[in-house]
């Protein structure tokens, strides 16, 4: 990683992947800003982090808001952005068009926004890395939506590190990843996926949040690596 850490953010930072990326940031002497919608979590992960991390609470599927953070805070070195929705999986024939919609509301539209609204405040040469999934490329039934939301936001990664060159833009998309997002299906069936899961990819386990925060901070700290995409995904997408 490199030496010059530099100011991140982290939209999303209260829970999940966001909040192990501000962990583990915070820990390689980056300067953090963790962003969330519910203060009192954020409280808790300042409280509880060890280095440089301040908080912010707004709604960062708000335009507005995200506007005005961002014009707040003076010039940063890199952007993560860990926001995520849980809608628009299921089977294509009976697919929820209004649940998709709202997928895309809840992901692909802030991801956007995200990422045009901080370009007046990113030095040229910083980064933005975008949270995606694997859904966009492993084909697997039942999640058509999910993988029209995020092989959305992936198709712009390659087109925008020409376009906002030299500034760097990369994803990392996980697979299977314990967090709260599995938290709608009851515990039995839920611990059940993960086992099922767990015995047939490569690395025998499902994800943690850290797993994919070590590969955002590699995308954040090597400077010679842009474009790129990075499976995070325990194998899954070699099945």
């Amino acid at each position: 990683m490199n030496s010059d850490t530099g100011k991140v953010v982290v939209l999303g930072g209260s829970s999940g992947i966001g909040l192990a990326t501000v962990r583990r940031l915070a820990g390689a002497g980056y300067e953090v800003i963790a962003t969330g919608r519910d203060a009192d979590k954020l409280q808790t992960v300042a409280a509880s982090t060890e280095g440089s991390v301040r908080v912010e609470a707004f709604d960062g599927a708000q335009r507005d808001q995200l506007e005005r953070f961002f014009a707040s805070i003076g010039t940063l070195d890199h952007l993560v952005i860990a926001l995520s929705g849980g809608e628009g999986a299921g089977a294509f024939k009976d697919l929820d068009l209004a649940s998709l919609r709202r997928g895309f509301d809840a992901k692909f539209w802030p991801h956007v926004h995200a990422a045009q609204t901080v370009l007046p405040t990113l030095r040229k040469g910083g980064s933005i890395t975008f949270v995606t999934a694997i859904s966009a490329r492993i084909a697997y039934p039942g999640t058509s939506g999910l993988a029209a939301i995020n092989a959305a936001i992936e198709a712009m990664v390659p087109v925008l590190a020409r376009e906002l060159a030299p500034t760097r833009v990369n994803a990392v998309s996980p697979g299977v990843v314990e967090t709260a997002w599995w938290n709608a299906m009851p515990d039995e069936a839920r611990r059940a996926f993960f086992e099922q899961h767990a015995s047939e990819l490569p690395v025998g386990r499902v994800g943690q949040p850290d797993d994919v925060a070590q590969a955002i901070a590699y995308l954040i700290g090597n400077g010679y690596t842009t474009g790129s995409i990075m499976e995070c995904d325990g194998g899954l997408h070699l099945l």
